[in-house]
């Protein structure tokens, strides 16, 4: 991947909105007009809402927004907060059909990290801040940010500081993209080399430097995130999409999916569902892993420094 991976949002129809409050935050995927959407959680001590009816064998189809944020379990009352910003827009699932006035809800699905030890831990996004998160996902304003950002803003990823990350690829005639709040219990940087396991292209750390830094008294963390597409996938594609995304996550992160680690990705399509190929699959599968693993090291590069931690750009060799 190049310097400047990309965005989520170069899928068309997709929306990404932070609200950034310093020790924590909110990032929130919007799809106005819904999108195919399945997740896979491979992490042992996930916080999640709404995946059950992600699963492909389930009746709901599409989600109208993604919530990932900061806070731990707590966070998760954010999505409230979209949820009501949403409907508000008019946004969300038709109850009596689309062609008949009635009460539209908004299908939300989200994730937290463990971010509770990094700042002030009783300072935790609700819904106010989902709110906030979808109104700057609606206007735009912060669709390029990344590293301490949003929900990124108190992750951390072994002894570094963490981050929001993007990046995306062309399949064809499509779009992959993947957002993620790099939040691991493992290791981005290869201790021995000072390389990020996930690009060894980019220059290495400072070995020595590296070997000081003293991470959190913590084990508890989560790398979360949302690969998007615009390929017509169905739902169960989409579950596959999800899954496949977490080889570019074991790549970038050692070890990955730990018993204390969260880690879950979100898959979606703003296409029509109607399903592709199963050689487009294996492209878009491996296009899936490739802008995780991205994405996550996007996260690193981008953090700031703060709140007693280091940042991958501290320790440059």
């Amino acid at each position: 991947m190049s310097d400047a991976p990309g965005l989520l949002c170069d899928v068309p129809g997709v929306y990404l909105g932070h609200c950034s409050l310093g020790d924590t935050g909110v990032s929130v995927v919007v799809v106005p007009d819904g999108a195919y959407a399945s997740v896979d959680v491979r992490g042992g001590g996930p916080g999640t809402r709404e995946t059950d009816l992600l699963e492909p064998h389930n009746t709901v189809q599409q989600v109208h927004a993604i919530t990932l944020a900061g806070g731990s379990a707590f966070g998760l009352a954010a999505a409230d907060g979209v949820m009501l910003e949403l409907e508000e827009h008019g946004i969300g699932f038709a109850v009596l059909g689309a062609d008949r006035p009635g009460p539209k809800v908004p299908i939300v699905p989200g994730a937290v990290i463990f971010d509770l030890l990094v700042g002030d831990p009783n300072h935790r996004p609700g819904p106010a801040e989902g709110r906030a998160a979808v109104r700057s996902a609606l206007t735009g304003d912060s669709t390029k940010q990344r590293g301490s950002v949003g929900a990124g803003c108190a992750a951390t990823a072994g002894v570094l500081r963490g981050g929001f990350g993007q990046a995306s690829m062309v399949v064809g005639d499509w779009v992959v993209a993947a957002a993620v709040v790099a939040n691991p219990v493992g290791a981005v940087v290869d201790k021995d080399s000072g390389l990020l396991w996930g690009d060894p292209t980019k220059p290495s750390v400072d070995t020595e430097k590296f070997g000081v830094l003293k991470g959190l008294e913590t084990k508890l963390n989560t790398t979360i995130g949302v690969i998007a597409t615009n390929a017509p996938v169905t739902k169960a594609q989409a579950k596959r999409l999800a899954m496949t995304g977490h080889d570019g996550l074991a790549r970038a992160v050692r070890p990955a999916h730990s018993p204390l680690d969260g880690d879950t990705l979100f898959a979606l399509s703003t296409g029509d569902g109607s399903g592709v190929a199963i050689s487009d699959m294996v492209a878009l599968s491996a296009a899936a892993a490739d802008v995780v693993c991205a994405a996550i090291v996007d996260a690193v590069v981008c953090a700031k420094s703060g709140y007693g931690l280091s940042c991958w750009s501290d320790i440059g060799a």
